[in-house]
């Protein structure tokens, strides 16, 4: 007969005084550590609408949607939870750090449609002066232009913006002329690399 090891006994022993280590999850909540990477969401306060997280995103679960409707463009970013493998990458290489993070959320099960596991943000965007075109969006550029201070003087466009965000600058009225012309006076203004390439040479 093999008697049992004295470790063995040890944590019997410990298990009948202390009870078993399992959690009682689903009839209890379960609370993960601190650090443990559940389910991300963006923070729309904080998320500049860069798509720096979709770019590394190894699963493709971060989708990234432009429109333009009704003379303003929109940023849709969609994070499709049920694709997503918490791997923390978009938190990572967020570029404010706080845009998009992992919750400690584990528990996807639903009674919904498989539809329903996402979440989405809209971002509004800087469009050109001269054409139109979306740019970059404005939170992005508000964020830059802040991070910058007095350097973003060095950049026209980004100087314009900075003083409209301000209150210092207002937009003339409307001139006469085709919205696609661009001028050498243009150059002073919120451009796409399009029309700025154009301006630069006409000067």
């Amino acid at each position: 007969m093999r008697y049992p090891k004295l470790r063995e006994l040890k944590e019997a022993i410990k298990a009948l005084i202390k009870g078993p280590y399992t959690s009682k999850f689903p009839y209890q909540a379960h609370e993960p550590y601190e650090r443990f990477r559940g389910r991300p969401y963006f923070h729309e306060e904080d998320c500049t609408g860069c798509t720096a997280c979709a770019e590394v995103c190894p699963t493709t679960a971060i989708e990234v949607e432009d429109k333009v409707s009704g003379g303003k463009a929109k940023r849709r970013l969609t994070v499709h939870w049920d694709i997503c493998i918490c791997c923390g990458q978009c938190e990572l290489n967020c570029l404010t750090g706080k845009g998009i993070t992992l919750s400690r959320e584990f528990a996807y099960a639903t009674t919904e449609s498989k539809s329903e596991l996402k979440q989405e943000i809209d971002k509004e965007f800087v469009t050109c002066e001269c054409c139109g075109e979306p740019v970059v969006p404005y939170d992005q550029y508000a964020w830059v232009a802040k991070r910058l201070g007095p350097l973003c003087f060095s950049n026209s466009s980004l100087m314009l913006f900075y003083l409209k965000l301000l209150g210092l600058a207002f937009r003339s009225k409307p001139s006469t002329r085709k919205k696609t012309e661009v001028l050498r006076q243009d150059r002073i203004g919120i451009l796409c690399p399009r029309c700025r390439r154009e301006a630069v040479l006409k000067s």
